[in-house]
């Protein structure tokens, strides 16, 4: 709920790997949250009713809304909005998170009680919503092996879990990572990190993100009491598949994680190794099994037969192809923001 009141948390929402789920998303934000925010929305080239929803949107509930010529990788994204936050805190929220009551009041609670830099709240996953946890804090840390070589460790906690399971057991604590599905920042840790690192097109940033954090002193928490979830799909409406294709490209997610093994000067061990093999994995589970079970009738055998060999084709052709159709648009097309909904521009 805006209100008049001077809000000290600035929510900037930015798209994750579709659009379908735009209007339930922010339909929750207005609903499930008292608090004074200001809302910043980050459109990267949603399709035409998508667009016009958010316009008549930040019409009536006077909100920036910024919209770009082109898809944004996540990163890139909440740098744009990041540029125009000037309140005490900011939360990250990607555009498939549907939230519950009182999921930021715990947040702003939790950061200011214990001076937190980041909060993180439980993060559930898929349907129904708020049943099934996908993290709970968790680990990113560098070690040095018995040999003095710096390894990159990454542990979620609690993921695939029911919330009814543990929700009595859970407990604020101090941890090492947050996920980029929601996170509240304190603002000035920017200060001291800078910005995001766009180099990282579309995985580990969190991790990247809560290093850096750490590295320069600032503390993580995690808040069991605030409560959101992430829809992912399937199923996809049509005109989600060529963002959605381009977002988990094998191209995007080989070169973060090439960038983020030779930033942190660590091994490219079996952590980085298995990514590499399981590259992909999304759009075979997300597009090529459903669409094969649909051709053959759920035809088990089949479908997983079929669906193996579509993405082997898009593994080798399909998505190369267009990986390389869009980075030829990026270069020749105008870098343009439209912002709405305020009388700020950027261009």
């Amino acid at each position: 709920m805006l209100t008049t009141d001077m809000p000290k948390v600035t929510l900037v929402v930015v798209p994750r790997e579709r659009f379908s789920c735009t209007a339930r998303s922010l339909e929750s934000i207005f609903e499930h949250t008292k608090v004074p925010f200001k809302l910043i929305y980050v459109d990267g080239n949603s399709p035409t009713p998508i667009r016009e929803y958010l316009e008549k949107k930040a019409h009536e509930r006077q909100f920036e809304l910024i919209r770009t010529d082109n898809y944004l990788h996540p990163n890139a994204a909440r740098n744009i909005g990041l540029y125009r936050v000037q309140t005490e805190y900011l939360v990250f929220i990607d555009n498939d998170v549907v939230v519950s009551d009182g999921w930021l009041d715990a947040m702003v609670s939790c950061a200011d009680k214990t001076g937190a830099d980041v909060v993180g709240p439980l993060v559930c996953q898929n349907e129904p919503i708020h049943t099934e946890i996908h993290c709970t804090g968790g680990e990113a840390r560098i070690i040095i092996d018995k040999f003095g070589k710096r390894r990159l460790r990454e542990k979620l906690y609690n993921q695939g879990k029911k919330v009814i399971d543990l929700i009595s057991r859970l407990q604020r604590i101090q941890t090492e990572i947050a996920e980029f599905h929601c996170v509240l920042i304190r603002k000035t840790i920017f200060e001291r990190i800078g910005y995001l690192d766009e180099a990282l097109l579309n995985t580990r940033e969190h991790v990247d993100f809560c290093l850096l954090v750490t590295e320069a002193g600032g503390s993580i928490y995690f808040e069991p009491s605030s409560i959101v979830t992430y829809v992912p799909g399937p199923p996809l409406k049509l005109s989600d598949i060529p963002f959605y294709m381009l977002r988990w490209s094998d191209d995007w997610e080989l070169k973060s994680l090439h960038h983020i093994y030779r930033k942190w000067d660590v091994v490219e061990d079996g952590y980085f190794k298995t990514r590499y093999r399981r590259r992909g994995w999304r759009r075979y589970v997300t597009l090529f099994h459903p669409l094969s079970k649909k051709l053959l009738f759920n035809w088990n055998w089949g479908s997983h037969f079929l669906a193996r060999v579509l993405g082997k084709l898009d593994h080798l052709f399909l998505n190369p192809y267009l990986t390389a159709v869009y980075a030829r648009r990026q270069r020749s097309a105008p870098k343009t923001i439209v912002s709405a909904g305020s009388s700020e521009s950027m261009i």
